[in-house]
């Protein structure tokens, strides 16, 4: 998800049009498309600041909790393909469970060839 402009830059602009500049130049003079200004210039009419919304950030909730035992499971199956994991883990994970868990522990996905031969 993009970051959203500056406070900073929404008030110059916001400024700059209540100072009598036309939104087209404004828009040009911060780089920033004429519909972001009208929007901005709205929500200062609406709510008397044009301040981004903050939403709150989306938490998913951890299918795997026992992070001790999936440690364990990833060392004794460490060879296996993440969709074979989530087959073998159970309790209703998919692939993307599985990525998203190694992805937290700091466990790469990808395969060292060499030294599963040996």
């Amino acid at each position: 998800m993009a970051a959203p402009y500056s406070d900073d830059l929404r008030q110059k602009a916001v400024a700059a049009v209540k100072r009598g500049e036309r939104k087209t130049d404004v828009s040009r003079l911060f780089n920033i498309s004429r519909n972001t200004l009208d929007l901005w210039l709205k929500r200062e009419a609406e709510e008397g600041h044009c301040r981004p919304i903050r939403r709150p950030r989306h938490s998913s909730k951890q299918k795997i909790k026992d992070w001790e035992r999936f440690r364990g499971f990833i060392q004794q199956h460490g060879s296996k393909i993440q969709a074979q994991l989530a087959k073998l883990w159970g309790g209703n994970v998919t692939q993307q469970n599985i990525s998203d868990a190694l992805q937290k522990l700091g466990v790469s996905r990808k395969k060292d060839l060499w030294l599963s031969r040996t």
